[in-house]
């Protein structure tokens, strides 16, 4: 598959199974996220990745933090089960810091960046995902077990195997004009 096909037929895959990327697979997705432009070189962003036995803890911090907020049962069973979505969740933290250049925002950008190019880089070797966010990113008990400090943000969980329904590999190109406009 080509860079420019892969980038105009994006789409995320929702139901994710076995097998998940691993070995040279993953490394290219990790090494994908690490090349995200990166003013300053600060290399804002750290990568957890949660998979076998990890699934399980995910799902019994997500559990307990329904939990504690209050949530309904409905809710409650939800937060349990949505680490099971698939095989793999790479958690991309943003990690922030001081500089003179470079504003949180733009180090928030680099990361969110990141997460973008370990998709496509799962996707160009046969795997996809699907990048959720959501009220648990700001969690303090899930930011606490991705040891997010004030300045960091969870910026998404990638979810990550191999997709189960096969759609097709072309979608309807978008009308641009409205979205575009020239200086």
């Amino acid at each position: 598959m080509d860079a420019l096909d892969l980038l105009v037929n994006r789409r995320s895959a929702s139901r994710l199974a076995e097998p998940a990327p691993q070995g040279e697979a993953l490394d290219n997705i990790i090494r994908a996220g690490m090349r995200a432009p990166d003013h300053g070189t600060l290399q804002p962003w750290r990568f957890h990745i949660i998979e076998k036995q990890g699934l399980e803890r995910f799902s019994a911090l997500l559990e307990q933090a329904a939990r504690d907020g209050n949530m309904d049962d409905k809710a409650i069973e939800k937060a349990k089960q949505s680490p099971f979505r698939a095989p793999m969740i790479i958690t991309v933290v943003a990690h922030c810091v001081e500089h003179h250049k470079v504003p949180r925002w733009e180090q928030l950008l680099s990361a969110g960046c990141a997460v973008m190019a370990m998709q496509m880089a799962a996707a160009a070797q046969g795997f996809n995902g699907i990048w959720r966010s959501g009220a648990w990113t700001d969690n303090d008990a899930v930011r606490a077990a991705f040891n997010c400090r004030e300045q960091d943000a969870i910026v998404g969980f990638l979810y990550l195997g191999t997709p189960q329904l096969k759609s097709s590999t072309t979608v309807l190109p978008p009308d641009t004009a409205p979205f575009v406009s020239y200086f």
